[in-house]
């Protein structure tokens, strides 16, 4: 797998039915390792690890209703309270981050109404803010560290 704009990761990989596979910390088991997997678990590890996001507080891939379509989220990171605050979208690394993209979150957001949102390739990283009083959003240069929120 090819270097991503984020910091060097330990990972544990097996072969599985001829395919490698890397272990989820969130999901506790093996998946298969395609490209959106591998950003999507560097960007499980800087939520950890740069940004001190208790594990407990991180949910990977889990279905949610629009308009009685069943879509998936990649990750989502929960306020103490349970209420969701940063909604992440992350796409492979030759995928080109578009406006197609934050469209795909914003209708997510819809239903999940997350405060803070991430999209990212593995190269490019964006970080938003909502203003959900004039339905939209403010670019941040990064997400808040867990401590900055508490």
């Amino acid at each position: 797998m090819q270097q991503l704009n984020f910091p060097t990761y330990s990972f544990r990989f097996k072969n599985s039915k001829n395919k490698v596979a890397i272990f989820d910390e969130i999901r506790k088991k093996f998946i298969i390792l395609t490209p959106e997997e591998w950003v999507r678990q560097h960007v499980v590890q800087f939520l950890m690890i740069e940004k001190n996001y208790p594990k407990s507080h991180i949910n990977v891939e889990k279905v949610l209703l629009i308009n009685t379509l069943r879509k998936r989220y990649d990750i989502v990171v929960f306020r103490p309270n349970g209420e969701i605050l940063i909604l992440i979208e992350c796409k492979a690394p030759e995928i080109t981050i578009s406006q197609t993209t934050f469209d795909q979150i914003a209708r997510y957001n819809m239903t999940l109404a997350s405060e803070f949102l991430m999209v990212t390739n593995g190269h490019n990283h964006y970080f938003c803010k909502m203003d959900f009083e004039n339905e939209k959003y403010q670019f941040l240069e990064e997400l808040p560290d867990f401590n900055s929120l508490n």
